[in-house]
This record gives structure tokens, C-alpha cells and sequence, in this order.
């Protein structure tokens, strides 16, 4: 107790290391990211069951995106209502239900497909990376940010294993063996959500918890968040750093296959993308910690404008490309905990899942949109100088745009629990 007094960042993680090993479980299994970066090992596997073309398939994708906006926007109301341990925990049953009866349903017409894609993070909200953020930041104030970057970390354990995972169990079980294994690691994450899954009292999610209407658990109501300019300024420049980072991801390998680099070349160097991000995020992460929050996250997420410069001035040298991917990387590792830190530091954590969610269900639009945009600038201009110039030009305005939130509000309930 002594040391825990003493060294008040270092009694955060003795208190809360169960909820944040809790976090990176449910992260790393959370529908977005586990069918995001699986899917690809699906794609084969269906085309040969039921003739689905793989251009066809990639739709899916999007149906993933816009279920995802509908459960943003629900969880923070049912975790009000209901309270998010409940919710969690029957959205993690739900989402296990949802991936065995996948078994009886896909076949026939791709859209049923879609239809799979569209309902599961409606079914699964509760189990969402905004539900385990919101963990974290209750729980987490002095390391918040090293927190968040660590929580959210399962996102790259998920980009390592799953794909292997799936691939494997393919090739021993065939397709339906994935969702098996899928539903088994949501009732298995359920189980620890059971015993491990609590908020601190200092962030009440109930309205009747507060004793001021307009202010909930120390922090913005969901009314006032929205009124706020401070929280459309972020929803801005977030939405365009992000919009950058899809359209770069998705179009670096063809790229550099068109600077005449061979596809394993191609991935040897996007390869330092991954390795990156996640360096990128627990630096940051540990920065916001300790400096004014909008300073790291401008410049951080303003290096990638230098990657694209690299780009843009036709560099075929290897070692400048893995540089630009790199710098690539490092926006992508921090934007999300960036968001996820801006809104709780900005507008407290009483209604962080709403607001929060809010805030991803716009970033969501935004990914989404982002590939219809590049599609149109690839075909007017024949190349990619178009698209370099929008993520220059997008992901400098975002990054800047930050800088002119202020000074961070203090709230009254901005301590962390005994």
C-alpha cells in the first residue's frame, strides 16, 4: 500500500492489470478486427463452396463498416440503460450464436454474405473496441495513454495470428471450423468477462448515478458533447488523417509494384507498416501521458506527410520506401488511441461510450468512403499522384487542425479509483 501511494503510476497497473488484460483479449477477438484482417483467408474458401467471385466477396467489407456504425451508436444508449457488464457479456453470447448459425446460413447468393457481415457488430455492439476502451479509461488516468496503446495492441496480435489461424483451420476443417473456433474465443472471453469485467465507481455509466443532469461521471453529457466545438474539431480532423491512412493502406503495395518492385519486394517493404504501428502506438501512448495531449498527437500523426513527399518525388530507393512506410505505420498505430484519449482527456468518461462511439461511428463513415474517393482520383488521373497529393494535403490540414483545441478541462471526478 505504501508503494501504491508512492508511485501512484505504478499502483494503476497493480489495480487494473486484469481489466487491462481483459481489454487486449476483447480487442484482439472484437468483430472488426478479427474479420478485418481474416478475411482474407475466407475468400478462396468460399469462392470454391459456393462460386462467390472475389471481387464480389470484398463488398462484405463494407456491409462490416456500416453494421459497425449502427452498433456504435446503440451500445452507449443499451450500456445506459442496462449497464455495460450485461451488455458486454450477452453481446459476447450473441456474437457466438451469431458465428455458429453462420454455418447453416452462408451459401446460395453472396448477399447473404453481406446480410452475415451487416448484422454481426449489431448483435456483437457490446463487444466492441469502444466497450474496452472505455475500461481502460476508467480505470487508467495517470497512464492512460500507455494504457490505451497497450489495450489496444490485440489489434496487432489479431493481424498476426488470425490469419494464420484461419488458414490453418481451413485446411483441417474446412470454413465452417473458423466459426467455431470464433464462437469458442467469444464464450471463452466471456467467461473472464464474468469474473473480471467491472467500472470503477468514480465513472458511473448510469444517468441516476450523477448528481448533476448536465454533467455525467465528471465529464460532458452526451447532449453537451455534441454542442461542443471542441468535439466536432476532432471528429474533423481525425476523419481526414484517417480518410489518408485507408486510402495509403490499401494502395501501397500496388504502388510500389508499379515502381517495379516484385510482389515479394513489395511486401518485404510493407512489412515495416505493422512493425511500425505498433511501436508507433505504445511511444505515443506513453507520450500523451506526460505532454500537452494535442502537441504528440499533431506531430505524430503529421508524419506520415513525409512518407507521402517520398512518395510523391518518386524515390525507388529501398531503404526511403521502408522509411515512408514506416511513417506510414506510425500514424495508423496512433490515430485510434489518439481518438480514444482525446475524448475522455477533452470530455470526460461519464458518457465516454456514447460520445466515443459517436466520434467511430464518423470515422467509420469516413473508411468507408475513403476507397470510393481513390477509386474516382485513380481513374481520372490514370496513376496515384492524385491520391499521394489528397493524404498530403488531408493528413497535414487533420494533424494541425488538433493543435487548436486548448488547454485540457479538469473534472471534477478526473481522479482514478481507490
Amino acid at each position: 500500500m505504501a508503494t501504491a501511494v508512492k508511485f501512484p503510476q505504478l499502483a494503476e497497473f497493480v489495480r487494473g492489470w486484469r481489466i487491462l488484460l481483459l481489454a487486449v483479449m476483447g480487442i484482439a477477438i472484437s468483430i472488426n478486427a478479427v474479420l478485418l484482417y481474416g478475411f482474407g483467408a475466407l475468400v478462396g474458401p468460399f469462392e470454391q463452396a459456393f462460386g462467390w467471385q472475389r471481387s464480389d466477396q470484398q463488398a462484405a467489407i463494407t456491409f462490416l463498416y456500416g453494421g459497425a456504425v449502427v452498433g456504435l451508436q446503440a451500445v452507449g444508449w443499451l450500456n445506459i440503460r442496462f449497464g455495460a457488464k450485461r451488455v458486454t457479456i450477452g453481446s459476447l453470447l450473441l456474437m457466438a450464436v451469431g458465428y455458429l448459425s453462420c454455418i447453416a446460413w452462408l451459401g446460395g447468393s453472396v448477399w447473404r454474405l453481406y446480410v452475415v457481415f451487416a448484422l454481426l457488430p449489431i448483435i456483437g455492439m457490446g463487444a466492441l473496441a469502444t466497450t474496452w476502451t472505455q475500461l481502460i479509461v476508467s480505470w487508467f488516468v495517470y497512464n492512460r495513454g500507455l494504457a490505451l496503446a497497450v489495450g489496444l495492441s490485440g489489434t496487432g496480435i489479431t493481424a498476426a495470428l488470425v490469419p494464420q489461424l484461419m488458414t490453418w483451420t481451413v485446411a483441417h476443417y474446412s470454413w465452417p471450423g473458423v466459426f467455431v473456433g470464433l464462437a469458442l474465443l467469444n464464450l471463452a472471453v466471456m467467461a473472464v468477462a464474468l469474473i473480471w469485467f467491472q467500472l470503477p465507481e468514480a465513472a458511473p455509466l448510469s444517468r441516476s448515478e450523477s448528481q448533476q443532469p448536465e454533467m455525467v461521471g465528471g465529464g460532458l453529457s452526451f447532449r453537451q458533447g455534441l454542442l461542443s466545438s471542441r468535439f466536432w474539431l476532432c471528429n474533423l480532423s481525425l476523419a481526414l488523417v484517417v480518410s489518408a491512412i485507408v486510402g495509403i493502406v490499401t494502395n501501397t503495395i500496388p504502388m510500389l509494384l508499379d515502381r517495379g518492385f516484385s510482389a515479394a519486394e513489395a511486401a518485404a517493404i510493407f512489412g515495416f507498416f505493422g512493425l511500425s504501428l505498433i511501436a508507433g502506438r505504445l511511444v505515443v501512448g506513453y507520450l500523451l501521458d506526460r505532454f500537452w495531449p494535442p502537441l504528440i498527437a499533431s506531430v505524430s500523426l503529421f508524419l506520415p506527410v513525409i512518407g507521402y513527399l517520398i512518395f510523391l518525388f518518386g524515390s525507388q530507393d529501398v531503404v526511403m520506401l521502408a522509411v515512408a512506410v514506416a511513417l506510414f505505420g506510425l500514424g495508423a498505430g496512433a490515430e485510434f488511441d489518439i481518438a480514444a484519449f482525446l475524448i475522455a482527456k477533452y470530455f470526460g468518461i461519464g458518457d465516454y461510450t456514447r460520445l466515443f462511439g459517436f466520434h467511430q461511428g464518423l470515422i467509420t463513415v469516413a473508411s468507408a468512403a475513403a476507397p470510393l474517393l481513390f477509386a474516382a482520383l485513380y481513374a481520372w488521373s490514370g496513376g496515384y499522384q492524385w491520391l499521394l497529393v489528397y493524404c498530403l494535403v488531408s493528413t497535414a490540414a487533420g494533424s494541425l487542425l488538433l493543435l487548436a483545441l486548448g488547454r485540457v478541462p479538469q473534472f471534477s471526478h478526473g481522479t482514478p479509483p481507490e
